[in-house]
């Protein structure tokens, strides 16, 4: 079988980035180093640091990315997108545009002889009252609705503003470091989820944005994948094996 791609966490068009151009290029030059290799591509989330599809318009910019996602998928590789926390609103755009197959939960699905669970991971196992209610709330079709009749001035603005706040928050807070593996809410989803699931040998995740692979049994792995900001982290299924790398640009070979 052809190798299969994870990538995830770009946040594209964060305004806490401040290389974004230079960052959106490299992921499009990674991409492009793989669509002739590639079996499918799976971004496991928040690609987008904000993204929300109103009936005629869609955020501006990533024309590079799109660009690329949609070659790959005219070339027949599958390019699957798992919606995140910053960009739960997507809806029918990258599917009818660029080709993409979206999903908007987790999903378990076998590729070669081996089972994967596959997931963003916001909300999997984090006992935050607050981010569950927000995530309830940001999933709710009447309150889509509702914040789709604000002008896109205004709640794009809005939602910029909003996710770069998080990020400098979460960052100064210290909450994305590895919080071990009695603390990490994914590594306790992942064990608890094993023990009515036996059959899965790799839990992928993004949402993190930390490099973690751990072992939880002889039989079932854990990675969750790092980020397309500081890391550039990538997984590859061949088949028989998977890794994790960080992409630099003329020593890799994807």
């Amino acid at each position: 079988m052809k190798p299969i791609y994870f990538i995830s966490d770009a946040h594209l068009g964060s305004r806490g980035i401040p290389h974004a151009r230079t960052q959106e290029r490299r992921l499009v030059r990674f991409l492009d180093s793989i669509k002739d290799k590639a079996g499918a591509v799976y971004m496991l989330g928040d690609m987008f640091d904000y993204w929300y599809e109103f009936k005629l318009v869609v955020p501006r910019g990533f024309t590079r990315f799109l660009g690329k996602v949609s070659e790959l998928t005219d070339m027949g590789v599958e390019v699957h997108y798992f919606t995140g926390n910053h960009d739960i609103w997507a809806f029918d755009y990258l599917e009818k545009e660029c080709g993409v197959i979206i999903h908007r939960e987790p999903i378990t699905m076998e590729l070669g002889d081996k089972v994967f669970y596959l997931a963003h991971g916001d909300g999997l196992g984090d006992p935050n009252k607050t981010f569950k209610f927000l995530r309830w709330l940001f999933h709710n079709r009447p309150a889509q609705i509702l914040f789709s009749t604000i002008h896109p001035r205004w709640s794009m603005e809005l939602g910029l503003a909003w996710a770069k706040q998080s990020r400098l928050k979460h960052e100064a807070a210290g909450e994305l470091k590895y919080l071990g593996e009695d603390k990490e809410y994914l590594v306790l989803f992942a064990k608890d989820y094993l023990r009515t699931h036996p059959n899965v040998n790799y839990f992928l995740f993004g949402h993190r944005h930390i490099e973690l692979d751990l072992m939880l049994s002889r039989t079932t792995r854990l990675m969750i994948l790092g980020d397309w900001i500081t890391y550039f982290t990538y997984a590859v299924f061949d088949g028989a094996q998977l890794w994790m790398e960080n992409y630099v640009e003329g020593e890799t070979e994807p």
